[in-house]
């Protein structure tokens, strides 16, 4: 089955804006959820992956047309992987991108720069229906370590902490079109165009 609608299983603006313009041009109508009252999938699992099923399943219910969730977030090694799959929540429920930036500084207070290593992480699930038995995955992560103090007005999230290995820019002072090739999200996506390329012929 040819997909030419999609609906984006996310309310975060930061991710729609990113998400739409990876997939303009792909010939796909793309769609936000808010678009079919969706409500928040609650986001129960301890997996990227898992969580990724879950909002893409709930999104698909709602609209009845094909969804795309994305679960990202960012894994630090001296804190065990956290903040992992709560980076969104890490500072609480209702926690803005500063209040999680500052509480992961926080965290990492006193840790040398060679101990702060860390990566994006991102899953991406494409159902067809409710019931796809066969939902289209795709992986990827992004290296690199965070920094002592936030730098750069681009992007969101973590993105001003977050320096990518080989580079000298935050990924907040990346232009766009270069933090969407290099990233977690647009590594994933690019494997998931790839995956997309028979359902679209």
């Amino acid at each position: 089955m040819a997909i030419r609608e999609l609906v984006l299983a996310s309310n975060n603006q930061g991710k729609l804006g990113e998400l739409k313009g990876m997939l303009e041009g792909f010939g796909i109508q793309v769609m936000a959820q808010s678009d079919f009252q969706t409500p928040e999938a609650d986001e129960t699992a301890a997996t990227f992956l898992e969580n990724a099923l879950i909002k893409a399943r709930n999104a698909t219910a709602y609209s009845g047309r094909p969804a795309l969730a994305d679960d990202s977030g960012l894994c630090v090694d001296c804190l065990d992987g956290a903040p992992g799959v709560r980076s969104a929540r890490y500072a609480g429920p209702d926690a803005s991108d500063s209040d999680n930036v500052q509480r992961l500084l926080q965290a990492l207070d006193g840790v040398p720069a060679d101990g702060r290593q860390a990566r994006f992480v991102c899953v991406m699930a494409l159902l067809r229906d409710v019931n796809d038995p066969l939902p289209l995955i795709a992986q990827a992560e992004w290296q690199g370590r965070i920094i002592e103090q936030p730098r750069g007005d681009g992007g969101f999230g973590y993105d001003p902490v977050f320096l990518p290995d080989g580079e000298d820019r935050t990924a907040a002072e990346l232009p766009a079109a270069e933090k969407n090739r290099l990233s977690h999200r647009g590594q994933a996506l690019a494997l998931l165009q790839r995956l997309l390329r028979s359902e679209t012929e």
